[in-house]
């Protein structure tokens, strides 16, 4: 957490004369959004105004949480993402530890902005900037916004638009409260914040009951020709550019996939490997159990990062090459 005095100069920069931005990372998904909606109610509530921007568009299945239509999504509003972040007097950046994982467009515009800079996060190895909340044992960022909220004296504004939102966040970066990291704690906030009106009912549905045909047709896929690997321990999942097409992807599509490969008895890691729509890069997602460390793993070989049991890559060969290479590389670590 923030420490007393840093609290009390954040505290002063929260006033209404101060323009505000809260940013995600690069393919926000239900924690960064779900934190940003969560904060940006909070300043409300606190008299404030503040503009959420995304580099790029997000899921659809995340849509419904309160004032989702109103985030700037910079990727189709360059100009009044630029301007806002320009004019900023104070950035909050969330759900990410580095400006470049904000993208190629959003990312040289934070490292330039002249606004105060506030990062709460829980990836590994954070930048520096003029106030740093960083805990890699926190579940999710939606939970480290309630503590940021708490910290500030304010857990009273909290409403049923707060509650939802970072309730969302939680359950989504937790996979439904069940990844390791989840503690007593995080139950704690959430029992808070359904109280304040977080239906679990009506937030599950809106965001998991949500399969398109599109979807079902792709993990059908995917699933019909898993493969394991390193005598069980290795799930490796993945799809081609011309499958996406085929199918009619949407965003958010694939939101999940990895964890199937760790659903079978035995398997230690899950890799799904994806050739990205546009570009000729394989997106890479990796899953873990226990002590495997994903993370460190990732930042060897495939350019990527983010916590010990799940982690993202990025790979400029085609996919054949980059499920070989991880193979060969697997057959070296401890798991």
């Amino acid at each position: 957490m923030f420490t007393p005095s840093e609290i009390s100069e954040i505290q002063k920069l929260l006033v209404p004369e101060n323009k505000i931005v809260i940013i995600t990372h690069y393919n926000p998904d239900g924690d960064a959004i779900g934190s940003s909606l969560g904060l940006k109610h909070f300043l409300n509530q606190k008299g404030l105004e503040a503009d959420v921007i995304v580099p790029n568009d997000f899921p659809k299945f995340l849509k419904w949480m309160p004032d989702a239509k109103k985030i700037i999504i910079a990727d189709y509003k360059r100009k009044v993402a630029g301007e806002a972040i320009y004019n900023a007097d104070i950035i909050f950046i969330l759900d990410f530890n580095a400006s470049h994982r904000s993208g190629n467009l959003v990312g040289p515009w934070i490292e330039k902005a002249r606004a105060k800079k506030i990062l709460i996060d829980h990836h590994q190895q954070p930048e520096d900037f003029d106030f740093v909340f960083s805990d890699v044992k926190v579940p999710a960022t939606s939970q480290m916004i309630y503590h940021f909220i708490d910290a500030l004296n304010d857990a009273e504004l909290v409403n049923q638009d707060i509650a939802e939102c970072l309730y969302t966040g939680i359950m989504t970066d937790t996979g439904g409260f069940r990844f390791r990291s989840t503690s007593a704690t995080t139950h704690r906030i959430v029992a808070n914040l359904i109280e304040k009106g977080a239906d679990p009912a009506m937030i599950t549905s809106n965001t998991w009951d949500t399969n398109t045909v599109s979807r079902l047709h792709l993990l059908a896929l995917i699933l019909g020709r898993i493969e394991v690997v390193k005598d069980g321990k290795v799930a490796i999942l993945w799809l081609k550019r011309d499958e996406l097409k085929e199918f009619g992807f949407q965003k958010g599509d694939t939101e999940g996939f990895v964890n199937y490969g760790l659903s079978i008895m035995g398997t230690q890691v899950s890799a799904f490997f994806m050739e990205d729509l546009y570009e000729d890069f394989i997106k890479i997602s990796f899953r873990s159990k226990e002590d495997v460390d994903v993370n460190q793993f990732s930042r060897k070989y495939f350019n990527g990062g983010g916590h010990i049991n799940a982690a993202g890559g990025k790979y400029m060969k085609s996919i054949e090459e980059t499920i070989e290479d991880f193979k060969v590389k697997i057959a070296d670590e401890n798991f």
